[in-house]
């Protein structure tokens, strides 16, 4: 391991070392990881079924905290976060709302992988004033034909 390449100017930028952290909001106490700089639009990154912290490709993590500061998190009942898991899409997206705005961010990039797609679109839809701009990735729409297969 290179130190030099982990933290940058005091900034954790590899996944590997970054943190697991804790906050509660509504209720629930979200575990999530926070890295890269602080400056700009932080990046929220939405995991698939089932996922935890650690199911994030280290690589991907890195190569966009290199340059954005990136924000990882379980979704309720899920790893090490609080609570009855979610049955809908819709519940998971105000979850993850109000996870973010627990950070006190105003505007967020959102990464959505998988089913964290379909969420992160029902947030932009609710929640147009969050998102500035949406990564999809692997996903569809919410119960759209295509996830029926």
């Amino acid at each position: 391991m290179n130190d030099a390449q982990d933290v940058r100017g005091g900034v954790v930028t590899s996944y590997k070392n970054v943190p697991t952290r804790t906050l509660t909001a509504c209720g629930v106490t979200f575990a999530y990881r926070d890295l890269g700089p602080r400056s700009g639009v932080p990046v929220v990154f939405i995991t698939h079924l089932a996922a935890v912290l650690d199911n994030w490709d280290p690589r991907v993590v890195d190569g966009i905290a290199a340059k954005r500061r990136v924000i990882t998190f379980d979704n309720r009942g899920i790893g090490a976060s609080t609570g009855s898991t979610p049955r809908t899409i819709q519940a998971m997206a105000k979850d993850a709302v109000t996870f973010i705005r627990a950070l006190g961010l105003e505007h967020v990039d959102i990464h959505g992988f998988s089913m964290g797609g379909m969420i992160a679109q029902v947030i932009a839809q609710d929640e147009p004033q969050l998102v500035r701009k949406l990564i999809l990735s692997g996903t569809g729409p919410a119960g759209g034909e295509a996830s029926r297969t």
